[in-house]
């Protein structure tokens, strides 16, 4: 078992993490970091558990941005293809019923 030791704000935080795993670790402790600037200004200037929180739902706003995303190499969302899907249901259902009266 490895420790690391992340750096966020001026403050030390050390992770165990298994071994090999150091590297990837440091990369994610960047990531945390480069969103520190902007999560303790929301905060108030306050660092510490607020912060900290400001910069987890900025992770979690970009992971949610990318699962939005579609697929690669796909012209259409599947929120999209839904929608579609749903219209030409709903255009089906009006054609069978037949012409609408006059």
């Amino acid at each position: 078992m490895a420790n690391v030791t992340i750096d966020l704000g001026g403050r030390p935080h050390t992770v165990a993490c298994r071994d090999g795993e150091e590297a990837r670790l440091h990369q994610l402790g960047r990531m945390m970091a480069d969103h520190w600037p902007i999560a303790l200004r929301a905060a108030g200037g306050v660092p510490g558990e607020r912060a900290m929180l400001f910069v987890a739902l900025m992770l979690a706003d970009e992971l949610d941005e990318i699962r939005q995303r579609p697929p690669e190499g796909a012209v259409v969302s599947e929120p999209a293809l839904a929608r579609i899907a749903d219209r030409l249901e709903a255009l089906a259902a009006a054609l069978d019923a037949g012409p609408a009266p006059r």
